[in-house]
């Protein structure tokens, strides 16, 4: 059941899977033709938790599934909102309001950099997902976590060019998609530090024709994106970054997400969840 306003749907979503991992994260799968079929990297939904919350939450999009109308989320609890989500049992329903914002613009550049740390992982997974069968792109995923990840990691089978860690997602190494992990909690298989410090080994083993074929796309904690954008400044690569904030409407009335933007006419306000929350990574940091 929905109802259209321009793009944005409202939908009630059976939850079809609920799956619980280490760290009080959760994979939640839910039904839904309009939205697993018009969701764009980088956008998100706005999920009402339980009956007894009125206010909304914001989650990323992780994957699609448009042959059985399905969408995945990822999320961590770590509020009262997200904790009642948590008590969502297969066959509830949710109300939803999605897809929502601007989502990541795929360019031309074939070696995509894909930086995700802790939940925002999900938007780094949907991108794979989008070019995964698009010979073109040469990607490469970097997925940071001070958690245990939401995933059993395993070794991978794909070469990168540069000595590195050995373990990936099984998701992104069923989809033919390179990828290694990141943490400081020394994790089997994780290379041991930011995962700033990982894609520097991956830039430094690149030719100079093959650098001038990245561009960075990345989601997480603050630190973390104003890490990748120095790193972007340093290496000279176009890079593209998904802010996370909290939000009350989630759809431009409030303004209550609002961040400052630089801009050829100085600094402006911006609502990160419908002029975002995707931003050029330079204008924000």
């Amino acid at each position: 059941m929905s109802s259209d306003r321009n793009t944005i749907n409202i939908c009630d979503c059976k939850v079809l899977a609920h799956c619980h991992f280490q760290g009080d994260q959760y994979i939640l799968t839910l039904a839904s033709k309009e939205i697993s079929n018009s969701t764009l990297p980088g956008q998100f939904v706005h999920i009402t938790v339980s009956n007894d919350l009125e206010m909304r939450r914001p989650f990323s999009v992780m994957s699609v599934d448009e042959e059985s109308d399905t969408f995945d989320i990822l999320y961590k609890v770590v509020g009262e909102g997200t904790r009642q989500l948590s008590e969502s049992n297969i066959g509830d329903v949710l109300s939803v309001i999605g897809p929502i914002g601007n989502g990541f613009k795929l360019s031309d550049n074939k070696k995509p950099l894909l930086i995700g740390g802790g939940v925002g992982m999900p938007p780094m997974i949907a991108i794979a997902q989008k070019i995964k069968a698009n010979d073109y792109y040469q990607p490469f995923v970097i997925l940071g976590s001070e958690v245990p990840f939401p995933f059993e990691a395993n070794p991978s089978e794909i070469e990168i060019p540069f000595k590195s860690p050995s373990h990936t997602m099984p998701l992104l190494e069923d989809w033919g998609i390179a990828c290694r992990l990141a943490s400081m909690k020394g994790f089997d298989g994780a290379f041991k530090g930011n995962v700033t410090d990982l894609a520097r080994k991956y830039l430094d083993a690149l030719t100079n024709k093959e650098l001038s074929q990245v561009e960075i796309y990345s989601c997480g904690p603050y630190p973390m994106l104003e890490a990748v954008a120095e790193l972007s400044r340093e290496y000279k690569l176009p890079c593209q970054v998904s802010l996370e904030e909290f939000m009350a409407c989630a759809v431009g009335g409030c303004a209550g997400c609002a961040v400052e933007v630089k801009s050829d006419k100085g600094a402006l306000m911006k609502r990160v969840c419908v002029d975002g929350p995707v931003f050029e990574a330079q204008t924000v940091f």
